[in-house]
């Protein structure tokens, strides 16, 4: 029995998700659909990988309104690549509603051809907000009867500098309509908007666990100018079904990429510096599965969804906690497993820090005869260096120091207390024998 049977939708939204697999809905799905159905207002705080697309696409599809030639939905992500994914999710449930009509609208088309589109009036509009207002503003788009929009990765959305956009596309919509809201995070500016437009309401948060099964969290210490190196080790040593190795910006990413090319390693590249055309072309061939590796900046965290993706390398460590999350939710999803690998520096300690009070757990490793191996732990060395640090603290005092500064001061004043330093742990030594 299909346990989406309980949240009372058609026998043709049954079929269509039967065919493509889904039997028990996700925690999202479970909390979403249903008020959705509803005609709830929703936010929801939800990580990459939860499910949340089919949360509000199937109540959408379902909902929609055959005998009335308007649109009903409006469906907006912050990138093209995200908005295509969605209108592919679309147009799969909809081969089982061959009356539903939709359309992806996104920059980089043609805009009148677009404009002829719109003028059809979709059913479920999907897009990018610049396209779809401009589509609104010229007249050939119509969405005064809209009953619902989608505000996708939201927190993107104004990174981005997309908000005012939305307002002006909300500005168009009937009073009472319903908003679906999804985001990783709730920034103040997101409140302040969902206040104007819905109030306040509950959000739904989605909690993930920090460290599912399915995830095997590899922590591995380089120095700072062996990082390159190391991943190329990584990746001559690991071969992923697709792999994943994301820096903090994308000048990063286009250093590491350029330096595993030049290491003769065959890997792909995506951030958000590349042009719409070379983004599509790299999407495909990641798709076609041409590359074993890609070096990504957050962009393709967030905004694109690499099937069966089975590694990730955190080559940097990212300062928000949302984005490692964001990052490691690409492996792990269903059925199979995943490995995260995250490099680190002694100046990375305080981030492996944070992380490990969020819950997650590391596994400490290094390449060992051609595999990731456990070696010490991190925390054993940091507990040598703070005991080092704590010493020459007891004994610089005693450092006999010149009135006057001469030549090799410094050096001199170094090696004596090094001498001091070894003579105490050759104490404490003696003493622990004893005892």
């Amino acid at each position: 029995m299909n346990a989406f049977k309980r949240f009372q939708i058609s026998d043709d939204m049954l079929e269509a998700i039967e065919s493509i697999g889904f039997t028990h809905p996700t925690l999202v799905q479970e909390r979403v659909i249903p008020k959705v159905g509803r005609g709830e207002q929703v936010i929801v705080q939800s990580e990459t990988g939860s499910g949340k697309s089919h949360s509000f696409l199937i109540p959408i599809v379902d909902d929609i309104d055959t005998e009335q030639n308007t649109t009903q939905a409006i469906i907006l992500a912050p990138t093209r690549e995200l908005a295509r994914q969605l209108y592919g999710m679309t147009q799969v449930l909809l081969e089982k509603f061959p009356e539903h009509k939709s359309q992806l609208f996104i920059g980089g088309n043609d805009i009148n051809r677009d404009m002829e589109r719109a003028e059809q009036q979709p059913h479920i509009v999907i897009g990018t907000p610049n396209r779809i207002l401009s589509l609104i503003q010229s007249g050939s788009l119509k969405v005064s009867a809209a009953q619902k929009i989608v505000i996708d990765e939201a927190d993107i959305m104004i990174d981005l500098g997309f908000l005012d956009t939305i307002n002006q596309i909300a500005s168009h919509l009937k009073q009472g309509s319903q908003f679906l809201v999804f985001s990783a995070t709730i920034p103040e500016q997101l409140r302040v908007f969902l206040r104007k437009y819905i109030g306040d309401i509950d959000v739904i948060v989605i909690e993930t666990p920090k460290n599912k099964a399915s995830i095997h969290f590899s922590l591995v210490q380089v120095k700072d100018d062996d990082k390159q190196q190391k991943t190329l080790e990584l990746v001559k040593t690991i071969t992923p079904y697709i792999g994943i190795i994301f820096a903090n910006s994308k000048e990063r990413v286009d250093e590491l990429y350029d330096f595993l090319l030049s290491e003769g390693v065959d890997v792909g590249l995506f951030h958000g510096g590349l042009k719409p055309r070379e983004r599509k072309n790299e999407i495909k061939r990641i798709r076609d599965l041409e590359y074993t590796w890609v070096v990504a900046s957050d962009l393709a965290a967030r905004g694109l969804d690499i099937d069966g993706a089975s590694h990730v390398i955190n080559y940097d460590i990212p300062k928000e906690e949302e984005f490692f999350t964001h990052r490691v939710g690409r492996v792990g999803r269903g059925n199979y497993e995943g490995v995260a690998i995250t490099l680190y520096t002694n100046r990375d300690e305080n981030l492996v820090d944070r992380l490990e009070k969020k819950g997650y757990k590391f596994n400490n490793e290094d390449i060992i005869d051609g595999a990731l191996a456990p070696v010490k732990s991190r925390k054993k060395r940091s507990t040598r260096v703070r005991k080092e640090a704590e010493l020459e603290k007891q004994l610089v005092h005693k450092v006999r120091r010149s009135k006057k500064v001469k030549p090799g001061y410094k050096k001199k004043f170094q090696e004596e207390l090094n001498q001091l330093k070894r003579e105490a742990r050759r104490k404490h030594s003696k003493q622990s024998k004893k005892r």
